[in-house]
């Protein structure tokens, strides 16, 4: 691609050099530039891109994308300055990839829970309607069937550019995308256009990054702000902020409730460990989720998925169909009758709605046991409001490790206790070994028990000291039950 029809739509400020000549790719990071790609200088929260300009022109680019021009420069290589490298790195991914969603219809999914259920359902309902599809999320990216590894909830604008090219390029029609606030904020995602916009919830998380529960609502809002008129958002209103992320958007808007007047509007008829009757817009259907918050998540599927054309009929019976997500809400039953749930929860307000789910399905005919830990070098605000919300919600609470990372365990678990009174703390134990702590709680349930194992999810492995070891809690307790 030439030079100046990457840059068509973002004018530089300054231009030192041709800018005739050919590019050959595009990188933010300077170990990956080769021969004739451009490097763009980002400055990021721990590094400032800037830094590595002369590395990445000794790797062979051509061009330099950068705030400001270097000390030295070379007559051989192209400078761009503009004011916020950040702001175009978008711009320019999307115009050297072909503009991929200017050829398919991109969906994004944004809030705190229930991005990667919503996200990767839409994904499972298309293609059973015969549509290619494409799906970024937390669990794992696919180009219609195709699995693509993942690591991050939203990638760097190059690579997720990268990828809804390769989506487009293979004719995908639809492609289902979860927003993360960070992705916003870093404007991971400038340049691309969506058709559509989906609000699950908003509860605190990611404090550490965002500093304030506003700044975090405002990088959400974001998003529905930037959509355009010919798109949808589709809104929870039983969230108080569902209102909000719609209010200056210029996309069509629906609204969807669990309690009050909606565009779409559904009641949990009845409900077991095995899924739920539900009535939506009128309808009965059964599904294979269990839980208010999947209820809600089902209905902001059903609605996008009638927003995009399909009827309100074939919209449930696919519903109908759908398993839940991997690590959402997934049961594994041993042969003597206890009930193990892994699910993602890992914020205090999803902790809350898989325990009030567990105990409205339990009745109080068995315990219910919670395994849970906090994430190292993350929100430390959150950790004593996570066993805090245990304690409240279950009969018996293990804590235990998530990922430390580089955090050491002990410590992340004394913030959590910290939380609890002393007799609160006199009730729980504490194992720091997270597989000595599944398999306490699954040796020491009695039949008819229910154990929650929080926090990791669909995740396989756990990192401590910086260090990825392979964890899968499924097999743990799989292991454990002898199943």
């Amino acid at each position: 691609m030439k030079l100046e029809q990457l840059i068509k739509n973002c004018t530089p400020t300054q231009v030192v050099g041709s800018t005739a000549r050919e590019v050959s790719g595009i990188e933010i990071d300077s170990r990956k530039v080769k021969a004739g790609d451009v490097f763009v200088a980002v400055r990021g929260t721990q590094v400032d891109g800037h830094t590595f300009i002369p590395k990445a022109v000794e790797q062979g680019a051509g061009v330099v994308v950068c705030e400001h021009l270097p000390e030295e420069t070379r007559s051989d290589v192209t400078y761009l300055i503009y004011p916020d490298t950040e702001a175009v790195t978008g711009i320019l991914a999307t115009q050297f990839y072909g503009n991929p969603t200017e050829r398919m219809k991109l969906v994004g999914v944004t809030g705190t829970n229930g991005k990667t259920t919503i996200a990767t359902l839409l994904y499972h309902i298309f293609r059973r309607l015969g549509y290619r599809c494409g799906l970024c999320s937390t669990v794992c990216n696919y180009i219609d069937g195709e699995p693509v590894p993942t690591e991050v909830t939203t990638p760097d604008p190059i690579t997720l550019n990268c990828l809804l090219g390769r989506m487009a390029d293979e004719d995908c029609q639809y492609a289902f995308m979860e927003v993360s606030s960070h992705s916003v904020a870093q404007k991971r995602i400038a340049g691309l256009t969506f058709a559509g916009g989906i609000f699950t919830n908003l509860t605190r998380d990611h404090m550490d990054y965002h500093k304030t529960f506003e700044n975090y609502r405002d990088a959400k809002k974001a998003f529905f702000d930037s959509l355009p008129k010919n798109a949808f958002a589709v809104t929870n209103i039983d969230d108080k902020n569902g209102a909000v992320m719609v209010q200056n958007t210029k996309a069509q808007v629906k609204s969807y409730s669990l309690r009050s007047a909606a565009d779409f509007k559904a009641r949990i008829l009845e409900e077991s460990f095995e899924g739920m009757n539900l009535e939506v817009d009128g309808r009965e259907v059964s599904v294979q989720f269990v839980g208010r918050f999947n209820a809600s998540n089902l209905l902001a599927v059903y609605g996008a998925t009638v927003m995009m054309g399909v009827q309100p009929e074939e919209a449930l019976i696919q519903l109908s169909a759908m398993k839940p997500v991997n690590g959402r809400f997934e049961t594994i039953r041993s042969r003597n009758g206890v009930t193990a749930i892994v699910d993602y929860a890992h914020t205090p307000d999803a902790l809350v709605n898989v325990l009030s789910t567990i105990n409205e399905v339990l009745k109080h005919r068995g315990q219910c046991w919670t395994v849970c830990g906090a994430g190292g070098n993350r929100d430390k605000g959150k950790r004593p409001l996570m066993a805090q919300e245990a304690v409240r919600n279950s009969d018996r609470v293990i804590i235990t490790s998530d990922n430390p990372r580089f955090e050491d365990p002990q410590e992340i678990i004394n913030d959590m206790l910290a939380g609890l009174s002393d007799e609160e703390r006199r009730g729980v134990l504490s194992i720091v070994d997270r597989r000595e702590a599944i398999r306490t709680a699954c040796m020491m349930a009695q039949p008819g028990d229910v154990i929650l194992v929080a926090g990791k999810g669909h995740e396989d492995y756990q990192i401590v000291q910086g260090v990825k070891h392979h964890f899968d809690d499924h097999e743990i307790i799989r292991e454990t039950f002898g199943i």
